[in-house]
């Protein structure tokens, strides 16, 4: 390969472990690592490391985690500090992937050639904090990773390279998540050296096409009935594994983990029904009527219990026709 260059990192979750990972094989220097302070997690509530933090360390890599980056901020202390590590390595470029901080003018500048995002969709669609979620939720034939510079807007920089991914009828936020990091990591080692060396033209985003994926919301893991079963399915899919559908059945919460549209003959049988009721053609079956359609529950899962399919949570607790599910929101 070419002369190895001085990468700076900055990101957190298991998508940004694998950038990282992949930048160190590929030979490069990374003399600094940024990633989110040590948040508790577990039943326990212990602290615990980020996934690029584990990572970094494990290569014996430096990592700061500062609670913030803006100099006349509540943590201008660390975020000063921040700024004399990022100046003294002396970077080529800065490497950004599902950091969680908001990055200041002077970070984006700190290394020679400027800051890189990989980002989870094909921009300009989906920018913003969820795009792998909502592009599972709206339907999208397809999504992919957009590397590109980094400037003050939110995900609004030049694009320097894309690569499509097809998203499947049974994707969901988990398994394209996986993907889409593999993809992101193999493009970002195929851009580095083609940006700095002055290969790899920057292009303006698109102004036509815009979306934004907003941050997922606990509140939104209610199934609203109400809804089309097809938009049901979809969120099933994207709020996995977070924050998980769910609904009440008999005064329990009940998350939702799989789930499909049933064919066309069962909307006959719901047509009269109102959203929310149970239908249960058959003894190890559950079907819901919604606000148009059926859906079919697959797998689900009681608090504290491991997910089943939905004949055995059948046989451990009768449902019956005429059921009504709850978590639909007031009219």
């Amino acid at each position: 390969m070419a002369e190895p260059l001085r990468v700076g990192f900055a990101g957190t979750p298991e998508f940004a472990r694998a950038a990282l990972a992949a930048i160190v094989d590929a030979g490069h220097v990374v003399p600094l690592v940024l990633t989110q302070p040590d948040r508790p997690a577990g039943r326990g509530m212990k602290l615990q490391a980020s996934p690029v933090k584990q990572e970094a360390l494990a290569r014996g890599l430096p990592v700061l985690q500062p609670r913030g980056l803006r100099l006349d901020g509540r943590f201008a202390e660390e975020a000063a500090a921040v700024q004399t590590a990022l100046t003294q390595a002396r970077l080529d470029v800065l490497v950004v992937a599902a950091y969680g901080l908001i990055l200041p003018q002077w970070a984006l500048t700190c290394a020679t050639h400027g800051a890189l995002n990989i980002h989870a969709s094909l921009l300009p669609r989906w920018r913003g904090a969820a795009p792998i979620q909502r592009a599972i939720e709206a339907g999208d034939a397809e999504t992919g990773i957009t590397l590109m510079q980094m400037d003050a807007g939110l995900d609004t920089g030049p694009m320097l390279l894309a690569r499509a991914l097809p998203i499947s009828n049974t994707d969901t936020a988990a398994s394209l998540h996986d993907r889409l990091a593999s993809l992101g990591a193999a493009l970002v080692v195929e851009g580095l050296p083609l940006w700095v060396s002055g290969h790899l033209p920057a292009k303006p985003q698109p102004t036509e096409g815009v979306s934004y994926a907003s941050k997922i919301d606990k509140a939104e893991a209610a199934i609203d009935w109400r809804l089309p079963a097809v938009q049901i399915e979809r969120r099933v899919r994207a709020f996995d594994p977070f924050p998980g559908a769910s609904f009440e059945l008999d005064g329990q919460a009940v998350k939702l983990w799989r789930a499909q549209v049933a064919d066309a003959g069962a909307g006959t049988v719901a047509d009269a029904a109102a959203p929310g009721t149970c239908l249960r053609p058959e003894p190890d079956r559950l079907l819901v009527a919604c606000g148009d359609g059926v859906l079919e529950l697959l797998e689900v899962q009681r608090t504290g219990g491991r997910r089943v399919a939905m004949a055995d949570f059948l046989r451990g607790q009768a449902v019956a026709a005429g059921t009504r599910l709850g978590s639909t929101r007031a009219a």
